[in-house]
């Protein structure tokens, strides 16, 4: 049985326009010289972005061990993404910290999905979009997934 876009509830629609939307900034974000970035990296990225952590916090805040967190810091550490630095407060215990090129890289991801929100803002209209986005947004909030965003928190579900 074919599936066509326009007959999914809501939530796939949403979940599906994500996905196509992120998968577009993958494909820009390696003609930019970032192709060794993954989706998923984002998920530690985000964290750290906020402030520097340490393992043990990181593995707390993904809801995650702190063996997959630890696997998770080496692959982005091997790929030049995160680096270790001895915390001030407590030499024995190494904060995470972003990279030049990871920093290039939020940056880099902030700017083409502005340009992919303005590419689509052309074809349907700001009115349009902004419609969407208020309402995407208010079931975010109904379901309280607002304060996770707020707090660099956002998961998959479980």
């Amino acid at each position: 049985m074919v599936v066509h876009p326009s007959t999914l509830d809501l939530s796939l629609t949403a979940l599906f326009a994500g996905w196509a939307m992120t998968d577009e900034v993958q494909r820009r974000l390696a003609t930019r010289g970032f192709g060794d970035l993954r989706f998923n990296d984002g998920v530690v990225i985000q964290h750290v972005l906020a402030a520097p952590l340490s393992i043990t916090a990181l593995a707390e805040r993904m809801g995650v061990t702190q063996q997959a967190a630890s696997k998770a810091v080496a692959d982005l550490e091997r790929r030049g993404l995160l680096r270790r630095e001895p915390d001030p407060a407590d030499a024995r215990t190494k904060l995470l910290h972003l990279t030049e090129h990871a920093l290039a890289a939020v940056e880099a991801t902030r700017v083409l999905r502005q340009e992919l929100q303005e590419e689509i803002e052309t074809e349907h209209g700001a009115r349009p979009v902004e419609e969407a986005r208020a309402l995407l947004a208010a079931v975010i909030g109904r379901y309280g997934g607002d304060d996770a965003i707020r707090a660099r928190r956002v998961r998959p579900p479980r």
